[in-house]
């Protein structure tokens, strides 16, 4: 593979990735330093490409939660895995505000679809159905509201 070794190699490849899918800068810098392109050269072009309006953190961060989202995802595993791929704290949270998704009725979708609607009927089922709804990133407090029968089926 030829490396990226001039501006325009590094925006073509930069830009075959965005083509893709949204990327946010940190995870399309380590995207190019893989592939050979120096740190001066990304940065230049990660600068162009933002100024252009072609790379967009924040576009990215509303993808990138409602896909998360659709997945039957929660707010706490999209907040971890968004810092995972270096994206700034605040800009995380303000992307999960601006979401409109409603996490109530995220979670009972989600417990709907894995459990057929069932509540736990002895403390093994109870544990199993709230660790599988805690890795998925909701809250203790939903959780145990949905387990105890506290979110309404008019959701």
């Amino acid at each position: 593979m030829p490396g990226l070794d001039s501006p325009a190699a590094v925006r073509r490849a930069a830009m075959d990735l965005l083509a893709r899918r949204e990327h946010g800068r940190v995870e399309l810098a380590r995207k190019l330093a893989r592939r050979g392109a120096s740190a001066e050269l990304i940065e230049t072009v990660l600068d162009r490409l933002a100024n252009e309006g072609l790379l967009s953190e924040s576009r990215y961060l509303e993808a990138f939660v409602a896909s998360r989202a659709r997945a039957g995802y929660g707010p706490l595993r999209i907040r971890e895995e968004l810092a995972q791929r270096g994206l700034p704290r605040q800009a995380v949270e303000q992307a999960l505000r601006e979401s409109g998704l409603d996490w109530g009725e995220l979670l009972v979708d989600t417990w709907r679809r894995r459990f057929a609607g069932r509540l736990p009927e002895d403390a093994r089922e109870h544990a199993r159905q709230g660790r599988f709804l805690g890795y998925r990133g909701f809250s203790p407090e939903m959780i145990g509201r949905l387990l105890r029968g506290g979110l309404s089926d008019d959701r």
